[in-house]
């Protein structure tokens, strides 16, 4: 449950259940004030082993702080309910301002329906949401951090660097001299990073492109992510995950050949790694992401002038040009 990675620096695998990620890296620095990087969702189950950790670790949490690469709940969803009076919490600017519980959710739920969402399911994929069901209770506050942010815990100088894609408002920590590099959902080793998209004015899959550049360049020895396995070779995976993303937008304009969809029936008709032999198997909030994967593709397409997009009839069709 609890390892050590490096001096003062330890990781808690937090369950993540009935969720295809399993796990999430919860990262502990120890120090005079010890630093806890994201906290697995607000559940019991999460709750209990983050627990047992923050015991094992002799952790008091009136001198700990808490940093939240990004706005998702299987990272944000226990920080209310770890963080004491005293605790600082560190969040990204741009994520905060999308934390509201139902705001942007009423967005969302109304662009997945003009992009083909069957309007009889969007509420039940709403409350299937994991982000929606296991959130904060309540928003912190925060110390809203930008780009190039120092954080110092313990021996460890971490410095924030901005990048989005995965989310607008993703924030990954860099540790230069001990080339650590606290990846977040930016880079994982063995499972692509979701890039969605629900908003219009945003082109999340050139983001997530461009912030993938940023760090390419970055002299590292270890990279700790969110999920799963660290690694070392941060070059060759970034290429491995650009060259998904550019496979994978060929796959949209093949689906898209001669015909005219909605994003929701390009997802419908594009290849998933999922244990379901056709589309009305999915689970619906698999259903949910896969629509947001292909708007996030769409989006890039039609940036790259290779797809049209016309709005008819209240719902948004996309064709090749």
């Amino acid at each position: 449950m609890v390892e050590e990675i490096r001096n003062n620096l330890f990781r808690i695998r937090v369950p993540l259940p009935n969720n295809p990620l399993k796990e999430l890296n919860s990262y502990v620095i120890l120090g005079d004030r010890n630093l806890i990087i994201d906290t697995g969702f607000n559940r019991s189950q999460c709750l209990e082993v983050m627990q047992r950790g923050i015991s094992y670790l002799g952790l008091d949490l009136g001198k700990t702080d808490f940093f939240l690469t990004h706005l998702h709940a299987d990272h944000t969803g226990l920080v209310v309910r770890l963080a004491s009076k005293s605790s600082t919490v560190y969040f990204s600017r741009i994520d905060a301002q999308m934390f509201k519980r139902d705001e942007p959710w009423r967005a969302m739920i109304e662009y997945a329906k003009i992009n083909g969402f069957p309007e009889g399911e969007l509420l039940r994929a709403l409350h299937n949401h994991p982000g929606f069901k296991y959130s904060p209770q309540s928003i912190p506050e925060f110390d809203l951090i930008d780009d190039g942010r120092e954080i110092q815990a313990g021996e460890y100088l971490l410095k924030c660097m901005w990048t989005p894609g995965h989310t607008p408002g993703h924030m990954c920590l860099y540790e230069e001299e001990k080339k650590i590099l606290f990846s977040g959902d930016h880079v994982l080793f063995d499972i692509t990073p979701h890039i969605e998209s629900w908003a219009y004015q945003i082109n999340a899959l050139q983001d997530y492109l461009n912030s993938l550049d940023r760090i390419y360049t970055l002299p590292i020895e270890i990279v700790l992510p969110g999920h799963r396995s660290f690694f070392s070779n941060l070059r060759s995976r970034i290429d491995e995950l650009k060259r998904h993303h550019y496979l994978r937008a060929e796959e949209v304009l093949s689906v898209l050949n001669g015909k005219r969809l909605t994003a929701y029936e390009i997802a419908s008709q594009m290849t998933w790694d999922i244990d379901c032999d056709t589309w009305e198997e999915f689970p619906i909030a698999q259903k949910w992401f896969a629509t947001g994967e292909a708007i996030a593709h769409l989006r890039f397409l039609e940036e790259e002038g290779r797809v049209e997009r016309i709005v008819e009839s209240g719902l948004v069709w996309f064709s090749r040009k």
